[in-house]
């Protein structure tokens, strides 16, 4: 049986809650390099501090998408996981600017590291089950759509939480630290806004999104007596279906880009634009603000642009446009090595913001097609070691690869146009079971 067809504003409160936990993970993404940095962590050391992310990303997620698909209660099976991943990361959103005030228990830089990783981990337990959702909910006919909304909050989220401490600074708050301490008030003031949005748009879908009943699920997903059997994690493994592996190379490449570019984008355009690598300095702040407004950018492409992806892949293929973007994102972050002003880092921006728009949306539209309904949650948790494992590649090899191009972070941004370029390649080799046009 058929799920039955939803509303457009049934499918936006099914993502909303994603619109605040993106405001948070671009606080998170714009801004830990520049907190870290201000703790004391040296630029060189940056890739070490952020492995955290991966690594929790890596463990969490497939044991929360497994619990998710054997769970049920009276909000749900993916809606539990949400709402307590939620309250969690805006916890430690609240602590890591303060870091420093917690110098009696840790060292502000480890305090600060450690809440990146508590935080980190709670986005992953908020954002694996929001994925399932809309497999859960949509039928295959409005799948793009249902990925594509989801993409579009996610990126007005990003364009939000990007732009926080830029207008905060706007707005008279000071964007360079107090006398003695180390973190902006801009940056300080931006996590507690975020912290915020987060819990009250993810409270929003809780209460809005009835999810189908057990036996409701099974009818319109086509559960098997079979597939309802209890099946061990070993043999969920050795099933993975191959477009898995194949999407997996396209996201190894991808990720691994865009791992480096919030890593070294403050670092690389202080350096190139602003002169500066004095990380307590104006200028650098400034480069930190802006590496905000630029990541907002790139959003409001991906917002813009994630509308128009259904109609292009039913016109295209999900497959040619998923390559394109990703080739347009490997030119604009290849650009930014050549810019040497502010401005000019808009035009490097229009790329990289088709590429998020496709990372966020096609992967998971083709995928989804191809799993087994019962194990959707499993499934997709496993998915996330095709983020997380890249993430924990580059974050081991970046400080060596920034010491062989000459300590010069901007060229980083460069060895991510360049692997971003690769992941477009590896696209043509990935086998859409489910093409739209068919």
């Amino acid at each position: 049986m058929t799920k039955p067809r939803l509303s457009f504003w049934q499918i936006w409160n099914l993502s909303f809650g994603f619109l605040g936990v993106q405001i948070g993970y671009s606080l998170q993404n714009g801004n830990t390099s520049r907190i870290l940095s201000a703790l004391g962590a040296d630029v060189h050391e940056l890739s070490y501090f952020w492995l955290a992310a991966p690594f929790a990303g890596l463990l969490v997620q497939p044991i929360v998408g497994l619990s998710s698909d054997k769970t049920w209660t009276r909000i749900g099976r993916r809606v539990p996981f949400i709402l307590g991943g939620a309250f969690a990361s805006a916890l430690a959103m609240f602590f890591m600017p303060n870091s420093e005030f917690f110098a009696y228990l840790l060292p502000p830089v480890i305090f600060g590291a450690t809440m990146l990783l508590f935080m980190d981990t709670a986005f992953n337990v908020t954002m694996q089950p929001f994925r399932a959702l809309v497999g859960d909910m949509v039928n295959d006919e409005q799948r793009n759509i249902g990925y594509s909304i989801q993409s579009f909050l996610i990126n007005v989220g990003a364009v939000i939480g990007s732009l926080l401490p830029f207008a905060l600074t706007w707005a008279g708050v000071s964007n360079t630290p107090s006398p003695g301490e180390k973190v902006a008030d801009s940056v300080i003031w931006a996590f507690y806004f975020g912290g915020g949005t987060l819990l009250i748009s993810v409270l929003w879908t809780a209460f809005t999104t009835k999810e189908f009943p057990p036996a409701e699920y099974e009818k319109y997903n086509n559960v098997t007596a079979e597939e309802k059997e209890k099946t061990s994690f070993i043999q969920i493994v050795k099933t993975i279906p191959a477009t898995m592996y194949e999407l997996g190379i396209v996201q190894f490449f991808s990720w691994f880009s865009l791992f480096l570019m919030w890593v070294y984008t403050t670092s690389g355009i202080a350096s190139n634009v602003w002169g500066t690598t004095d990380s307590l300095s104006a200028e650098f702040n400034e480069a930190g603000n802006w590496t905000g407004v630029i990541f907002a950018v790139y959003s409001v492409f991906a917002a813009l642009y994630s509308l128009a992806l259904p109609k292009l892949a039913k016109m295209l293929g999900r497959k040619t446009v998923y390559s394109l973007s990703l080739l347009a994102g490997g030119i604009g972050l290849f650009s930014i090595v050549f810019v040497g002003t502010k401005y000019g880092l808009f035009f490097s921006m229009i790329g990289v913001g088709m590429a998020w728009a496709a990372i966020l949306a096609m992967p998971y539209a083709i995928l989804s097609a191809a799993l087994p309904a019962s194990k959707m949650g499993v499934y997709m948790g496993l998915f996330n070691a095709t983020i997380t494992i890249p993430q924990i590649a580059a974050g081991f090899l970046g400080s060596m690869i920034l010491m062989s191009m000459g300590s010069d972070p901007v060229w980083m941004l460069g060895v991510a146009g360049v692997s971003m370029a690769l992941a477009a390649a590896g696209v043509f080799f990935v086998k859409d079971t489910h093409d739209i046009r068919e």
